[in-house]
């Protein structure tokens, strides 16, 4: 199949509905004598579920990581919340919006294994992440550790901390290739000094999908009583954890990336007992002690709010296990064909436990970005470029939604750039 009959064929395949959300469960079974290793290469399953997608026919996406699809059910559930809250108006704002939140909080508490009094609603990731650095009292001279490959816009509030309040911080780099955990956490343990009070790190590093030992830094972290704040973005509705596991103190995570909810939605865990220590970047009317105060924004599209019922249940359908296998599966799949072209740089681990669906792909003597426009423009391929912190490259990610023949394609679309 040439890559133009193929890309009409995806496009026939986004715009039908052979597997409705109802129905989901009657597909399901069909497959339900499967392990979710098995189920992983049963590309017939996975196209059957691409059905209930709309995708662009235009260009392969093989950018989920900034945002993930909504399926064409819960996006339909969406736009019913919004013309009911549009139709009740302040009505519904003044009644049950309060109750209806802290029903949707219940439910990621349960997925996320923690308390409800632990989970709070906010927009991003960002502004989760934010709240803790710019909630902390930070003196003059303490201290903060974090690696250059955290996301850029957090690292640079912790400059901003730097520049307001007169603190130090140690940046590390995470290597692309680890030995093994002990190397990771030998870096944050050396760069923790007595004055140190926060450590960020990434669960999944955003620019290359290395998934890092987060519960050895934190007990490493917490030995020397320092607080530990993870950045959640890649792995919420990616992988199969519960953030209490983990033992950190702050989580941050995006609903909209691996949970396909729409655009707008995260959730930020803080450990019982720590909210009350925390500043909140707006106030709340209430002025409550606990992690409502911290994530008051005023009004906010709460349509989205309750779509994260309905994104659960089709995560929940689909099976944590299943997902976590496909997406698994798909990178091992790509990376597997060009580990051995020459000039082809993987700047993801190959060891399974140390990645899962993201990875990052770079082409020797060939700049990123223009690795990036070559990919769209002469094999419709949409990626994103990365270039810095070590990392040298287009990130990788597909979804479920991702089939193998358009892996084919990326993979020779490498070979021959490579050659």
């Amino acid at each position: 199949m040439d890559k133009r009959t193929f890309l009409k064929s995806s496009a026939a395949l986004g715009l039908s509905s052979l597997v409705s959300f109802d129905s989901l469960g009657n597909w399901l079974t069909k497959y339900e004598h499967h392990s979710a290793e098995s189920l992983a290469r049963e590309d017939d399953f996975w196209l059957g579920l691409r059905s209930g997608y709309r995708l662009k026919p235009d260009y392969i996406n093989l950018e989920n990581g900034y945002y993930c699809f909504v399926p064409t059910e819960t996006l339909e559930k969406y736009i019913e919340h919004i013309r009911e809250v549009n139709y009740q108006g302040s009505y519904y704002m003044r009644t049950v919006q309060t109750e209806n939140k802290k029903k949707v909080i219940t439910r990621l508490a349960e997925v996320a294994g923690c308390l409800p009094e632990e989970m709070a609603l906010t927009r991003n990731t960002t502004e989760s992440l934010d709240t803790v650095i710019n909630g902390i009292t930070w003196r003059p001279g303490d201290e903060a550790v974090m690696a250059e490959q955290d996301y850029g816009s957090i690292v640079n509030m912790f400059k901003l901390m730097e520049k307001r309040y007169g603190i130090v911080n140690r940046i590390i780099s995470v290597p692309n290739h680890p030995a093994s955990d002990d190397e990771i956490v030998s870096l944050y343990r050396n760069a923790i000094t007595p004055k140190s009070r926060l450590l960020l790190v990434s669960h999944m590093v955003n620019i290359t999908g290395q998934i890092l030992p987060i519960k050895k830094i934190c007990d490493m972290a917490h030995a020397r009583q320092v607080d530990v704040l993870v950045d959640g973005a890649h792995t919420f509705g990616h992988l199969q954890f519960k953030i209490p596991d983990l033992g950190c103190d702050y989580y941050g995570a995006s609903l909209h990336k691996w949970l396909s909810v729409p655009l707008g939605s995260g959730i930020l865990y803080v450990r019982q007992g720590k909210a009350p220590g925390l500043w909140s970047l707006m106030a709340d009317w209430q002025m409550k002690d606990d992690i409502t105060h911290l994530a008051h924004t005023g009004t906010h599209p709460v349509a989205t709010d309750l779509t994260v019922l309905d994104a659960i249940e089709f995560y929940q359908k689909i099976g944590p296990e299943r997902k976590e296998a496909r997406l698994r599966y798909l990178q091992t799949y790509w990376t597997s064909r060009v580990q051995k072209i020459k000039g082809v740089v993987l700047n993801t681990p190959t060891d399974p436990a140390r990645v899962c669906g993201i990875a990052n792909v770079g082409i020797a003597g060939m700049k990123p970005g223009d690795m990036a426009k070559t990919l769209l423009e002469k094999y419709k391929i949409w990626t994103v470029a990365i270039d810095g912190q070590g990392v040298h490259g287009c990130r990788i990610t597909p979804n479920l939604y991702t089939t193998t023949q358009e892996l084919d394609t990326f993979v020779q679309a490498l070979r021959e750039m490579a050659g």
